[in-house]
């Protein structure tokens, strides 16, 4: 804050609230100031905010937290900020209501960058562990799938019983709504899990995560029901061989645009980097999106302690569709793949 010349501030995104001071509730506030620091909630959290709360002096508000926090903040400081990213016109207004005087219209100002998301993408010892911890559910997860999956079971059923399967490691929810796309349906880089049946021919896309601890994990493997063609074998082959380009690129020093261009570039010689339609990857923390964002022109260099996502794929309308998706850990030396479960070729 002083580095930014950022007077006060005020903390409404609930992720960013948690890294803050450790509540999980889901209705807060935090206002931070040179001296101090305060968390705000309502009624039903007064013994949770107690207990989870490390930090902060927590604010039981008798109406709403979110205007106790601000005229708090009005006693506190000259001017506070706050993110404009995750702040609607309709909470700003809010937020001015609670200041009194003339200071209403210019008491809050955005930010022109936001602070804690970008603390919030280098993670330090413990959360990387949580992260690893979640990511190694999800590879045991889909060690288990494998078995369950065959010719005629809806997708819609596939995911009910991956979801199970995690719920039973211990995970306190899935990360996102689970993606199984097959047959033709893999061509779809986000087809969500439909009552469509599994071919007898054809790919599986199954991309998926959980949450441990507040942490999210998340990785993509896409397997073959009965025998392949060339075209398909070759598909495959190439997005793995991107895929591992890129995770071998990933270093501190190198951009995220350089990491994407990893990936693209294998895809460009094979002739198939028309079909990669998306990014390479993004960071993954206490939201399964976060910043860095890997894809072309990224200029952001990568720091040891980030964790993202390597998951080029190539989708051809109406045929199929292949991604593969680790996890990776930026480290001093390079990266460290966090789901190691098997890429190679899976025929069932």
């Amino acid at each position: 804050m002083a580095a930014e010349h950022v007077e006060a501030l005020l903390v409404t995104h609930l992720p960013d609230v948690r890294w803050l001071c450790g509540f999980t509730g889901s209705n807060a506030a935090v206002g931070v100031t040179p001296r101090s620091a305060a968390l705000f909630t309502d009624g039903r959290y007064t013994t949770q905010a107690s207990e989870e709360t490390q930090g902060a002096r927590v604010v039981v508000a008798k109406k709403s937290a979110l205007m106790e926090a601000c005229a708090w903040l009005d006693k506190a400081a000259r001017r506070a900020w706050f993110d404009p990213q995750h702040t609607s016109v309709a909470e700003l207004e809010l937020m001015r209501s609670a200041i009194g005087g003339r200071k209403r219209h210019h008491f809050f100002a955005p930010l022109k960058s936001p602070l804690v998301p970008k603390l919030r993408m280098v993670k330090d010892p413990a959360e990387l562990r949580v992260i690893g911890q979640a990511a190694q559910v999800g590879c045991t997860v889909f060690e288990e799938i494998l078995s369950r999956m065959e010719t005629g079971l809806a997708e819609i059923a596939v995911a009910a019983e991956l979801e199970f399967l995690a719920r039973g490691m211990g995970a306190e929810g899935m990360s996102f709504e689970t993606i199984i796309a097959s047959g033709p349906r893999s061509a779809l880089p986000h087809g969500r899990a439909t009552q469509a049946k599994l071919p007898r021919k054809g790919f599986v896309t199954l991309d998926f995560g959980v949450i441990l601890n507040g942490y999210c994990s998340d990785m993509t493997r896409t397997v073959h029901l009965g025998s392949a063609s060339r075209e398909e074998r070759f598909a495959y082959e190439s997005v793995l061989a991107a895929q591992e380009a890129a995770v071998a690129a990933v270093k501190p020093g190198v951009t995220c645009g350089e990491v994407d261009e990893a990936a693209r570039s294998v895809l460009r010689k094979a002739g198939l980097a028309k079909y990669f339609t998306h990014s390479t990857g993004h960071g993954v923390g206490l939201e399964i999106h976060e910043q860095p964002r890997l894809a072309a022109g990224q200029e952001m260099p990568l720091e040891s302690g980030m964790v993202v996502t390597i998951e080029p794929g190539v989708y051809l309308p109406g045929k199929f569709g292949i991604r593969i998706e680790d996890m990776v850990a930026v480290t001093n030396s390079g990266g460290q793949v966090l789901t190691p479960v098997t890429k190679g070729w899976i025929e069932l």
